[in-house]
């Protein structure tokens, strides 16, 4: 949910590339870094975006003061209000002592809105005043509180989409809109994938106490450069440290893209069962073959099946010379069951 100050070792040791459109990324972040105006960061899952956010607050004059981070899908409206803003006792059942919100306890650094996209309109209305005038109130107060915050927002969701649609407020958009940054995907990283897959094998290496450095067959690192990697750096970092850790230490041969993929064949399937018709009921289909052409139907299925019904009977009871239980076996059926079937044959009248 939310996180507070983390080190910039992980922003540097991660954000690493060579590629033209990671460079051009990271000289655009590097520019605005310095302006304390608030900035939206946009990528798909697993770009990076939590260490953009993090190298932007320490490339920035705040350096020195908290980073705070807060995944606004992690919970639900009410919680979330309360997390930004703070309250006050008795602002809510459970509400029993101040809380300072996100806003306060970031004053004068950095915070960060993960999946800003799931903030709800209420809420957003808010953090709108926040960016606008500086102030806000705790849940259950009406004392104006002011605030030097520096917003940074991400999402991987269509936010300009979502505010034509009304799911998003435009005002809003437009003023954590300062600058908007691309986090171009894996996919687009010309040749960072070698240079990834390195720093990940080599620190995987290094936790496992392995001594010689991680080493991939070229049939290895080919593989991993032909992936469309739709988990980007974050997909790469679980593939390659799963490789090391499968390779104990010797040459690495294989990449596993889906360890939830079972290495035994699948299931064959069932035959269907053999059905052996009663040999009254194989009698009777023996003795009328269908005919070439369909025959018409009859005006209603109960009838058909009744005339069937009938006439299996009849059949089973001449081939048995009227003995029931001889023609309930013909029949397949217990000697109750025919019996049954028999009334009913009979119009309900015994037999």
């Amino acid at each position: 949910m939310a996180n507070s100050y983390q080190a910039p070792e992980q922003a540097v040791s991660e954000a690493i590339g060579q590629s033209d459109a990671f460079l051009a990324f990271q000289e655009r972040l590097s520019a605005v870094a310095g302006v304390a105006r608030p900035v939206i960061l946009l990528g798909e899952r697993g770009t990076g975006k939590e260490l953009a956010a993090i190298r932007l607050h320490y490339l920035s004059t705040r350096w020195d003061k908290p980073l705070l981070t807060l995944n606004c899908a992690a919970l639900p409206a009410s919680l979330l209000e309360s997390e930004l803003f703070g309250h006050e006792p008795g602002a809510f059942t459970g509400a029993l002592k101040v809380r300072h919100g996100r806003f306060e306890a970031a004053r004068q650094g950095t915070l960060f809105l993960d999946e800003a996209a799931a903030i709800p309109l209420s809420v957003q209305e808010k953090i709108l005043r926040v960016v606008e005038y500086g102030t806000f109130e705790r849940l259950g107060s009406s004392e104006q509180k002011r605030v030097d915050v520096r917003l940074i927002a991400a999402a991987n969701a269509d936010l300009a989409a979502m505010a034509r649609q009304g799911t998003f407020k435009p005002d809003l958009l437009d003023r954590l809109s300062f600058e908007v940054l691309h986090l171009p995907p894996l996919r687009a990283r010309h040749g960072d994938i070698p240079l990834l897959a390195a720093r990940f094998a080599a620190r995987m290496q290094a936790e496992l106490g392995h001594k010689s450095p991680p080493e991939f067959t070229s049939a290895a690192m080919a593989t991993l450069e032909a992936h469309p990697w739709p988990g980007n750096v974050r997909e790469l970092k679980n593939v390659v440290e799963r490789a090391v850790f499968r390779a104990a230490g010797k040459r690495i041969r294989q990449v596993d893209f889906d360890p939830f993929a079972s290495p035994f064949p699948p299931l064959p399937p069932l035959p269907a069962p053999a059905f052996t018709a009663p040999p009254a009921v194989q009698a009777s289909l023996s003795a009328a073959p269908l005919p070439s052409d369909p025959p018409s139907l009859p005006a209603s299925l109960p009838d058909a099946l009744a005339s069937l019904e009938n006439r299996l009977v009849h059949d089973a009871l001449a081939k048995a010379n009227h003995n029931q239980r001889r023609a309930a076996e013909l029949l397949g059926l217990s000697y109750h069951a025919f019996r049954g079937v028999y009334r009913r044959v009979r119009g309900g009248k015994g037999g």
